[in-house]
């Protein structure tokens, strides 16, 4: 009796994955630290000053972790209900929120109650903010307005009541001292100098705006809402330079890195997106398990911190860069030592012994050698293989067809593995490298199961998507069919004025030289 043959599997090339600069870069960090907080984290902020310490705001109360820490080492609770945006000033002394009661209150770093308390907005604040004098704070409510308060007397400044809805995001510039932004619920975005009444800039995201980010210079401004991050020069009144929809949901949070030249977001998709600033094209991506609400780096790109809406906190730390200085590489052996004897062919006189391989059989393959088409099919249709390697799904079809039994193996299926097969049929069908196998069984399903069309809403929903998959297919085809028959047209026509161009050449050098034999 023969020895049975495994089920041949088609390989095709795969491609690999670009590795770039970026790549490694943002690779190099280690496996994150994951820290349970008391709610959905809304604000993260890193203190300028060493040692780098982050506040993380996240229900009714902030806590202060350490860079390496995974339990706060300070905490700030004496908030009557929720906390917002939990924000450092530039030297990191101290620490200004808003709160759902509407009051903002100011922590010195070092201690506990709170320094001042700043009265005036009637709903929640969820934007507080320094400005770069240090002396002065900005704020933003759920009242439609932006304030600005003054730090040693504790009063406000000035108000301003010009958005239509919530306002949600803000920042300052470093540049200039009196100039900060606010982004809206009500689509826009507006820049305020304190020395005027009004706004002197207002720009239309077009979405929610959920984030605004000023570049370092102050010329450039990045905003986020929706599933858009649009970027405009402030210089030039405003213009937009660029819009980017990279992500699937809507983009909550943004930050810089140290040097300025990575813009990162993160988004409701459980996505952190890094683009570089000078092309404005994504560089890497980081997945997280859930929705991201807040995101920050520290100012030398060393931790990476995301807050969830779960109230998980996700803290990636670099790994320390490798010194090869001082050790000493082991010597390692040379390439002939590997190969040597590979290519050695045996003499005549030569006795060779062949150890036995023991050839190991897959599920699939042990099915088939004992004649159980139908559980064999059953399991290639396992999830992990239908959608890691349907090749190997297509293969086992192909040997049932070869053999005679696909039909048999494809009959007497009830709703579940009906729905399981025209699920992944629908899907694979339009590959090129499936489309002659996939058809056949496509067919025999169809034949198979066309009594029982109507008696089950699963069934014809999954039958109507293969028709749609294989129409869609069709129309390609045809679209391609006359392309390529205009680009065949266009051949042709060239071919022909090259032909004509070399016949006129001829026939001018003939008569040329014709004319100068007779002028001898």
């Amino acid at each position: 009796m023969a020895a049975y043959k495994p089920v041949v599997v088609q390989a095709c090339p795969k491609l690999g994955e670009r590795i770039t600069q970026d790549t490694l870069y943002w690779r190099g960090y280690k496996t994150p630290v994951q820290i349970k907080e008391f709610g959905a984290v809304n604000k993260i902020d890193f203190s300028p000053v060493p040692p780098y310490n982050y506040a993380v705001t996240a229900s009714s109360r902030i806590h202060i972790y350490g860079r390496y820490s995974q339990e706060p080492i300070k905490t700030f609770s004496r908030f009557r209900d929720a906390a917002y945006c939990g924000t450092y000033r530039d030297d990191g002394r101290l620490l200004a929120a808003g709160s759902e009661d509407g009051s903002i209150s100011l922590f010195d770093v070092s201690g506990k109650a709170p320094l001042r308390q700043f009265e005036g907005h009637t709903k929640p604040v969820h934007l507080v903010g320094f400005l770069s004098d240090k002396y002065r704070i900005f704020s933003g409510s759920d009242d439609y307005s932006s304030k600005l308060w003054d730090i040693p007397s504790a009063t406000e400044i000035i108000s301003y009541s010009e958005h239509t809805d919530y306002v949600r995001c803000g920042c300052a510039s470093k540049v200039n001292a009196d100039v900060f932004i606010t982004g809206s619920y009500d689509h826009t975005v507006k820049l305020f100098d304190a020395r005027t009444k009004s706004s002197v800039m207002t720009i239309e995201h077009g979405h929610p705006v959920e984030s605004v980010l000023l570049f370092p210079s102050g010329g450039l401004l990045v905003s986020a809402g929706g599933r858009y991050v649009k970027v405009w020069d402030v210089l030039k009144g405003g213009q937009l330079l660029v819009s980017l929809k990279n992500h699937h949901k809507t983009v909550t949070c943004l930050c810089l890195n140290s040097s300025g030249q990575r813009l990162l977001s993160g988004s409701l998709d459980r996505h952190v997106k890094i683009y570089s600033t000078t092309s404005y094209k994504v560089v890497h991506s980081f997945n997280y398990a859930t929705s991201i609400l807040s995101l920050a780096l520290s100012p030398e790109d060393e931790t990476i911190v995301v807050g969830m809406t779960n109230g998980v906190l996700n803290v990636k730390h670099r790994k320390p860069e490798e010194k090869n200085e001082n050790s000493q590489k082991k010597r390692q052996p040379a390439y002939r030592t590997y190969v040597k004897g590979r290519s050695y062919m045996p003499k005549q006189e030569d006795f060779c012994v062949s150890k036995p391989v023991k050839r190991v059989l897959r599920k699939y393959d042990k099915l088939l050698r004992s004649f159980q088409s139908s559980k064999a099919l059953d399991a290639v249709l396992e999830p992990p293989i239908m959608l890691h390697t349907p090749e190997v799904t297509v293969a086992v079809m192909q040997e049932l067809h070869r053999r005679g039994t696909l039909r048999s193996a494809l009959a007497g299926r009830d709703e579940k593995q009906v729905n399981l097969l025209l699920t992944f049929v629908a899907r694979r069908v339009i590959e090129p490298r499936f489309t002659p196998v996939l058809v056949i069984v496509a067919d025999m399903i169809t034949d198979i199961y066309q009594p029982v069309v109507g008696q089950s809403a699963i069934v014809d929903k999954q039958f109507l998507k293969l028709q749609q998959a294989i129409g869609k297919e069709i129309d390609y085809q045809e679209e391609l069919l006359e392309v390529l028959g205009m680009m065949d047209t266009l051949f042709a026509t060239f071919t022909k004025k090259r032909d004509t161009c070399l016949e006129e050449n001829k026939s001018n050098g003939v008569t040329e030289i014709i004319e100068t034999n007779r002028n001898y």
